[in-house]
């Protein structure tokens, strides 16, 4: 099939430049509208959709992203391959500030949060073992430049809007062995999965939390100094991946792409019309 390549982009990205007839895009949900409007279009003769997740100018917050109208958009579009890019704190000493991290594990710690597509009336159940796909991972590894990258890391998602204390860092980071802290990947990755698309993380560290000795409290104006850095190299990273990838999207190997085959637990004759009807998109290929 053909590839599509999605980017969700965090704070400080609210853009790709470069793409060949470009336009923003406006995509209509059955679950609300999406963070902001699209943008479309062509990138070495592949097809690549682009959405602001905070929407330009930041204006939501992590927990009221609309995370399921954003996965349902990109669905929509055709997006076979999700590249989150996203600010985050780290846990350890290696991964420094400016420095990248492709995440292939969460920690799920967010509450106040829609994190499915499925519910009472159509009851699925996807795996999650294994959160982000291996092949788009190690993609997004090989068009990565000018910057220094850690492949694999634990992404611990927590609700946020206000930063850790230094009690929960501490525990994060010596107990529960996570690696990087963010807001806003949860439940974004879960949803990819339940939406059949293969899913990459690349946490771009901003700050040390609030755990280490030197450097104390996080502090929002360092935070955005850096972020500015590690946008250029983003930006670098998009422009490379369809090299990386090509422009044909063979069924992924890890079973990103058939997340549903045995997930859907509700009878057919006891499926609600309403929440079929929802999942048009979402669930096509097995609805």
């Amino acid at each position: 099939m053909e590839r599509v390549i999605g980017i969700i982009g965090g704070s400080g990205l609210y853009e790709v430049e470069g793409l060949e007839a470009g336009e923003w895009v406006r995509v209509e949900t059955p679950w609300g509208d999406p963070s902001d409007a699209i943008f479309t279009g062509q990138l070495d003769g592949v097809r690549m959709a682009f959405l602001p997740r905070h929407g330009r100018g930041h204006v939501h917050a992590p927990s009221t992203v609309p995370y399921r109208a954003n996965i349902d958009a990109m669905k929509r579009l055709g997006v076979t391959d999700l590249v989150s890019i996203s600010a985050c704190g780290s846990f350890r000493e290696k991964m420094k500030p400016g420095d990248f991290v492709i995440v292939d594990q969460f920690i799920d710690r967010t509450f106040a949060r829609a994190k499915s597509f499925f519910g009472t009336g159509l009851v699925a159940h996807v795996s999650l073992a294994h959160p982000t796909c291996p092949t788009l991972s190690a993609a997004c590894l090989e068009a990565a430049e000018g910057v220094t990258v850690h492949m694999g890391g634990t992404y611990l998602a927590m609700e946020g809007p206000q930063f850790s204390t230094l009690a929960e860092s501490t525990l994060y980071r010596e107990h529960w062995g996570a690696d990087v802290i963010g807001m806003t990947n949860m439940p974004e990755a879960k949803l990819a999965r339940e939406a059949e698309m293969c899913y990459a993380s690349v946490a771009m560290v901003t700050d040390y939390d609030s755990w280490h000795p030197d450097h104390g409290e996080v502090d929002i104006t360092e935070i955005i100094a850096t972020l500015g850095a590690n946008s250029a190299a983003a930006r670098r990273l998009i422009a490379n991946l369809p090299g990386a990838l090509g422009a044909g999207h063979e069924i992924c190997a890890h079973g990103c792409n058939t997340a549903l085959d045995h997930a859907i637990m509700t009878a057919p004759d006891k499926r609600d019309p309403a929440m079929l009807a929802k999942l048009d998109a979402v669930g096509a290929r097995v609805l």
